[in-house]
Formats: structure tokens, C-alpha cells, sequence
């Protein structure tokens, strides 16, 4: 019998309400899966859905008054879709967590360090209070807080952004999740940082065997740290490869210029590259490719035909007419 993946989404949608009785789509019929163990990249512009697809793995996007309309999320072959809500808080923490983007939003500002993490272990373990509070402490060391004593006894604001990041890590591992949902863990952290904060994730999946889907858009970050990379335009997946295909051989045209944009020592060049116009209004996307108004390639087919997400080589998915050619289509 075949193991079931550790998380395989299928044909996901999820909408936000803007005007009374009506909604728009901010995530667009996505599919993509994962494996144990397996360090994932989902990268793409602001607002493209990276996030808005984290929160609907982890059952949180009603917190932001999303509305999952479509679709089926199984976690090691089960539907989290259809648990309720008891069941959906005992995994999550547990068995998949996630690293906020902001961390200092994201603790509770009147909680010292301990008290989160220690209510976040009592619940989802059988360990006492002084088990917790042991545990608590071991975490911050195996996250590199050099005085893990002092900083359990701090409140949030007491800490830098840094040292924030490195406790949200340590709350997100406290129940050894099997899914970690890493989302821009690096943002707002100085170079030296974020090097040690990417050097501790990967080693927590290689100690701990941990699946860790990594949401950037930095694609410095993707070219270190991931087995394989989705790329997200507009609410849907564009383009799904392994990551050193990706760099090597992007096949649709807007990883294409994502990867050009990204500056280069001893190029020479003066100015970088840019991908002109803006990412398309949600309520007014195009019909048919939704990168077709940005695309040097685009060709009249391009703007009145949907392009499906196909195979264009081994494991490399694109969604786009002439991907093969990589060169532009006259018209």
C-alpha cells in the first residue's frame, strides 16, 4: 500500500467577501503535494495568495474572514477539511505548526515567553507543569538563545526581532510537528540573522525529519534551502519544478523574470531588470492567461485561451501556451 503524503492539496479555493452577498477569489483552484521530510518553497509577488494558502492549510483563514470554497487539504491522508474544530486544534500545534510572518505580532504581548510556550506544549502533550517549563527551556537552547533562563522570564517587546523569530521557531517545534509552514521567516532581519535562522531550520529537518514548506520571495532563500519550488502568479500555481531545473531551466515567463531581476555580481549592468505593469486587481483578472497584460510573449491566444498546468519536462509543471520554445511568439 502506498504511504500517503504528508500533505497533498487538491484543486484549493479560497475567497474573501467585498461587497455584501459577494466574495472574490484570492486562491485559485491549486493542487500540489508534499513529502515527509521535503523542504518545499512557495514563492511569488505580494499578494499572489503565498499566505492566504499557509492560513488555509492550518485552518486560520477565517481569522482574516477568508471562506474556503472549494477544494480538499489531507494531512497524511486525512481531510482536514472535514474535521471539526476540536480535531483541527489538536493537529495544529501538534502534528503541523506554522512560523508567522511578524513575530512580534504574533506573540501574545501580555504573556511572558514561558507561558507560551508552555501552554502550547500542556496541550498538546501529557507533560506536568515543571515538564513544560524543562521543555520550554531546552527549545530556546536548540534554537541558539544563548540565556534561555532570562528570556523565558521576558515579555515580547523585551525582545529583538531576531530573538523574537528564534522563540516563534522554538514555540512552532515544541510539539515536534511533522509539517512546518514557514512563512517569510527571515523578513525584517539583518543578513547575519537570517543566515542563522535558515542554518537552524534546516537543521531541525534533517534532525527531526521535519517537512517544512517555505514561503518567500526571496529567491536567494529558495535556491539554498529547497528541494522543489512552486511559483505562484495572481492566485494560481504558474509553475511547480525541482529547484536547481527551476534556475536552470525556467519554462514559464514570469519565473523567467523573477530569476532575471535578481541582481548578479559582475554582470555589469547598470540598471536590473524588471517585469513592467503590476499584478492584476482581484476583481478584475484577466479571463484567460492571467499573466498575458505583463508578458513579453503573450500572443492573441494567450489572451483569450486559459492555459492548463501541464507537464513540460520531468516533474517540471508550467502554465503556459508556449513554455517548449521559451521564445518569444510572433504574432
Amino acid at each position: 500500500m502506498q504511504q500517503a503524503k504528508l500533505l497533498e492539496v487538491k484543486n484549493l479555493r479560497t475567497e474573501f467577501p467585498y461587497d455584501k452577498n459577494k466574495t472574490v477569489p484570492a486562491v485559485h483552484h491549486i493542487s500540489f503535494s508534499m513529502e515527509e521530510g521535503e523542504i518545499l518553497g512557495l514563492v511569488g509577488e505580494s499578494g499572489c495568495g503565498k499566505s492566504v494558502t499557509a492560513l488555509s492549510v492550518m485552518g486560520l483563514i477565517a481569522n482574516s474572514n477568508g471562506i474556503i470554497t472549494d477544494g480538499e487539504i489531507y494531512f497524511k491522508g486525512q481531510n482536514l477539511l472535514t474535521m471539526n474544530k476540536k480535531q483541527r486544534r489538536l493537529i495544529r500545534g501538534g502534528a503541523m505548526s506554522m512560523i508567522f510572518q511578524e513575530p512580534m505580532s504574533s506573540l501574545n504581548p501580555a504573556m511572558r515567553i514561558d507561558k507560551q510556550i508552555m501552554e502550547a506544549i500542556q496541550l498538546h502533550t501529557d507533560l506536568d507543569k515543571d515538564q513544560a517549563r524543562a521543555l520550554a527551556r531546552k527549545l530556546l537552547v536548540m534554537v541558539g538563545i544563548p540565556d534561555p533562563d532570562r528570556v523565558l522570564k521576558n515579555y515580547p517587546h523585551q525582545l529583538s526581532g531576531g530573538m523574537s523569530q528564534r522563540v516563534m521557531i522554538a514555540l512552532a517545534m515544541s510539539c515536534q510537528p511533522e509539517l512546518l509552514i514557514a512563512d517569510e521567516p527571515t523578513t525584517a532581519l539583518d543578513v547575519t540573522i537570517q543566515a542563522q535562522i535558515l542554518e537552524l531550520l534546516r537543521e531541525i529537518q534533517k534532525e527531526k525529519n521535519t517537512g517544512i514548506l517555505l514561503i518567500t520571495h526571496d529567491l536567494g532563500v529558495v535556491a539554498e534551502m529547497c528541494d522543489r519550488v512552486i511559483v505562484m502568479y495572481a492566485g494560481e500555481i504558474v509553475e511547480v519544478a525541482v529547484c536547481k531545473e527551476l534556475f536552470q531551466s525556467p519554462r514559464h515567463p514570469y519565473t523567467q523574470g523573477l530569476i532575471a531581476s535578481v541582481p548578479k555580481l559582475g554582470s555589469g549592468r547598470t540598471s536590473l531588470p524588471w517585469i513592467p505593469g503590476s499584478v492584476p486587481d482581484l476583481l478584475s483578472m484577466p479571463k484567460a492567461c492571467r499573466f498575458a497584460p505583463r508578458c513579453p510573449y503573450a500572443t492573441d491566444k494567450c489572451r483569450t485561451e486559459k492555459p492548463d498546468l501541464l507537464e513540460k519536462a520531468p516533474g517540471h509543471e508550467a502554465r503556459c501556451w508556449f513554455s517548449e520554445s521559451q521564445q518569444p511568439v510572433e504574432e
